[in-house]
């Protein structure tokens, strides 16, 4: 229903009134399973499609859509990134006094990583409280807690994990089973967290993930960061993630939002609206692979997170179909679920020839170990046994072997790091762009590590999660858009501890403009995979420049959606805002840090982009635009040089993009960098064909 009303003071007897204009009086309480009434106005209830129907006829209502059930989406990524304990310029007592909120699984509130030694009491304008449940202790970092089930504990290890690689406290020696091991941080050590679960084993309800957002509006969080989206994206009127983000907004708190794990297929980002903080996924330098050895000593590498040292020297390999007596040929060999004979893989390890489930089933049957075919090979993940997953010309090797030899051995290895020299790259599971909601707005906006992250996990929780694997952990290692997110979300805290009173956007830009260049031809999906770069902390506290998007700017966005003024005067509480006429209610005349528009296959086209820089560098500036791109379209940017005099002053510029015409879903991009010499604000411009 939109925003919050000084017309009247909200609270869920209006919403029950409401619900009476559609249900019998007896049945609207009953009905009612959520009010938003703190920082937003809302509800959720149970109702019939027909009565939902009549909700939407209601001049009072934005949007009515179903509450679907979404997803959950360290020792090395932060020296990666050269942001380092001693390179980083810290402000201490700012960094304390700034809160994050986690939208996850809860939290494990005894994590080593949540200490509250040598801590403050909380701020003062900190607002929530500590209702974590029964056994559930809050501390003066780990400052508030609010659940939608029994316990804000986590039952899943997720929110620890993303917590604690925020704004984790500084632990030495943390690793997983000698692996990965370093000191354990996060971006901001000294910064407060505010942890609420929406989250439990099963799913995310979106009904839960709006109250969160309004309560964590509501308790003075600073920014929020939010591992958890749909597998598809969802008109922004139906995303309550948007929903929930544009009302922080409106309260001065950046959301960031892990982009998706639907993989490298076009048009799969989730995270879609202009002021979220969309991340991808990528590698650092750090891998963990293992090794396999063969009888003729051959050695093998593939993907696996092993822990385990198997005791002797050559171990019995046995193919799936021989290890197999009732199911057929195809079954077998793919070690399907139930094929497997626990007398046929007693002592040896097991070769499947698929990835689908064949490490459960080697678990399930006994097997000493699991050898695999990967699909997906660039990723390592936690094994509850020795198992390790194979490109396909290694398993062809495996194979190869398998049929010379009549007694074929093997041993597996513990897995070991190496070092990744091409980092780097985006991971094969982060989800691409282009928009398919908003096709002006490019996304993802930036990458940052999300491969083999080693950070705080619940010790109650199987690290692999197989219900079979016991082992308990302080620290696991997880891979996922879920892990880059908050080491975005980190880095625009840290930000702010430098720039109290920088805007969320501004914030958003500074960490844009300075992320990384990357390789195209490392990533082929250029910008659809990496949006602005890789993340850069230590640069983005001194950007030069900074593009302010104004609620305004949102507002004309929604108007290009078709929002009307009705309903954006709902959204927004903005009674004044009326659809500008002119042509600049184009998404792509939003004050975007990245250039972005969808043209007509084979068509030229001539696209004009407007921006307006803010100097937040050296009072006397003069930046001088360079532009680099290929063959396939002209860019050219008036003026070319912006003077300034004082700090925020504003200068606005025009960008004209002219191209002969583009093959049918092909993209072209170039960089702009506004430079001052000693400060680079680069901006990435793409244009592409549907």
């Amino acid at each position: 229903m939109g925003s919050t009303t000084e017309d009247y003071f909200l609270t869920s007897e209006y919403h029950i009134g409401i619900l009476q204009q559609v249900l019998e009086d007896s049945m609207a309480k009953e009905s009612l399973v959520r009010s938003y009434t703190k920082s937003f106005n809302g509800f959720a209830a149970r109702l019939t499609e027909k009565e939902s129907e009549i909700l939407k006829g209601m001049k009072e209502v934005v949007s009515v859509f179903p509450s679907k059930a979404l997803e959950l989406q360290t020792t090395r990524s932060w020296d990666f990134m050269g942001f380092t304990e001693t390179v980083a310029p810290r402000e201490t007592r700012a960094e304390s006094n700034l809160i994050l909120g986690v939208i996850d699984s809860g939290i494990w509130p005894e994590s080593p990583s949540f200490n509250d030694n040598g801590f403050s009491a909380p701020p003062k304008k900190w607002k929530g409280a500590c209702k974590g449940g029964e056994n559930f202790t809050c501390n003066n970092k780990l400052i508030g807690a609010r659940t939608f089930f029994d316990s804000a504990r986590d039952d899943i290890g997720h929110g620890t994990h993303t917590a604690s690689t925020a704004a984790g406290r500084i632990v030495d020696d943390a690793n997983f089973y000698g692996l990965a091991e370093g000191s354990a941080r996060g971006a901001v050590p000294s910064a407060r967290i505010a942890a609420y679960k929406v989250c439990d084993t099963s799913d995310c309800d979106e009904a839960d993930i709006l109250s969160a957002f309004d309560e964590a509006i509501a308790d003075g969080v600073d920014l929020i960061t939010i591992s958890i989206g749909n597998t598809d994206a969802a008109d922004i009127y139906s995303d309550t993630i948007a929903i929930g983000a544009f009302h922080a907004l409106q309260n001065g708190i950046l959301t960031v939002q892990s982009a998706g794990n639907s993989g490298n297929v076009s048009g799969s980002v989730t995270s879609v609206a202009p002021w979220l903080f969309s991340v991808a996924a990528s590698f650092m330098d750090r891998r963990i692979l293992d090794k396999v050895v063969l009888g003729n000593r051959r050695t093998l590498i593939g993907n696996s997170i092993n822990s385990f040292t198997l005791n002797g020297d050559m171990f019995p390999l046995v193919y799936g179909k021989q290890a197999s007596t009732h199911c057929s040929e195809d079954l077998a060999v793919s070690c399907s679920a139930g094929c497997l004979d626990k007398n046929l893989v007693k002592g040896k390890i097991v070769v499947c020839d698929s990835t689908d489930g064949v490490i459960g089933e080697g678990l399930r049957a006994g097997a000493l170990g699991v050898l695999a075919r990967a699909y997906v090979d660039d990723v390592s993940q936690i094994q509850p046994i020795p198992a390790v997953l194979l490109k396909p010309h290694e398993f062809e090797v495996l194979l190869s072997y398998l049929n010379s030899t009549k007694a074929p051995m093997a041993n597996i290895l513990k897995s070991e790091s190496f070092n990744d020299t091409s980092a780097p790259v985006v991971v094969s599971f982060s989800s691409r762009g282009p928009n398919p909601i908003a096709p002006d707005i490019l996304k993802p906006d930036i990458t940052a590590p999300g491969v083999e992250i080693l950070a705080a996990f619940s010790p109650n929780v199987s690290v692999s999660e197989y219900p079979n694997d016991k082992r308990s952990v302080k620290y696991a290692v997880i891979s996922g858009t879920s892990m880059s997110c908050p080491h975005v979300a980190g880095a625009a805290v840290y930000v702010k501890s430098i720039h109290p009173d920088w805007s969320p956007s501004a914030i958003k830009s500074a960490l844009m403009t300075t992320a990384r260049p990357m390789s195209s031809s490392k990533n082929p999906d250029a910008e659809f995979a990496y949006g602005s770069g890789h993340l850069n902390p230590v640069e983005a506290v001194n950007p030069g420049l900074v593009y302010e998007t104004t609620e305004d700017d949102y507002l004309t966005f929604l108007c290009k959606l078709g929002y009307s003024k009705e309903q954006i005067s709902l959204i927004s509480g903005n009674k004044s805002f009326s659809c500008p006429k002119k042509s600049l209610s184009d998404p792509n005349d939003v004050n975007y840090p990245s250039m972005s528009a969808s043209v007509n296959a084979e068509k030229s086209f001539n696209i004009k982009f407007r921006r307006t820089v803010t100097n937040v560098g050296v009072a006397n500036s003069t930046y001088t635009a360079k532009v680099e791109s290929g063959e396939k379209m002209k860019v050219t940017v008036n003026p070319k040089t912006l003077s300034f005099t004082s700090l925020k002053e504003q200068k606005y510029f025009d960008v004209s993009v002219v191209g002969k015409g583009l093959a049918s879903r092909s993209q072209v991009s170039a960089s702009l960098v506004w430079s001052d010499g000693s400060h680079f604000v680069r901006s990435p411009v793409v244009v592409y064909s549907m």
